[in-house]
């Protein structure tokens, strides 16, 4: 099946403790059904010096299950996505407003 959310989308997140926010998802990761989106789910981890990198206590993203999230429309509202072909191109399209996804 096609994927729903791909990486570059901009979504919204549906529940879990950042509910509302919106952002732009860094990486899919399809065997696991979760996603990186930048600025959600930050936690903070403890990082032993090496001689690449200093020690110090680090704040990145965790992935979050595809579930909890939903593409935004043109309006930033979460949609769920359709597909549509058109001139033999297969399309996301937003349920909400029937506008492509998609380039």
């Amino acid at each position: 099946m096609a994927a729903k959310i791909k990486k570059g989308d901009k979504v919204v997140v549906l529940a879990g403790k950042d509910k509302g926010k919106t952002g732009q998802v860094l990486q899919v990761i399809p065997a696991e059904t979760r996603a990186i989106v930048q600025g959600i789910n930050l936690v903070r981890r403890h990082q032993k010096q090496t001689a690449s990198s200093d020690a110090g206590i680090f704040t990145k993203e965790a992935p979050i299950h595809l579930s909890n999230l939903a593409v935004a429309d043109k309006n930033g509202k979460p949609t769920r996505v359709g597909f549509q072909i058109k001139d033999g191109v297969k399309l996301r399209v937003a349920r909400t407003t029937g506008d492509a996804i998609d380039g």
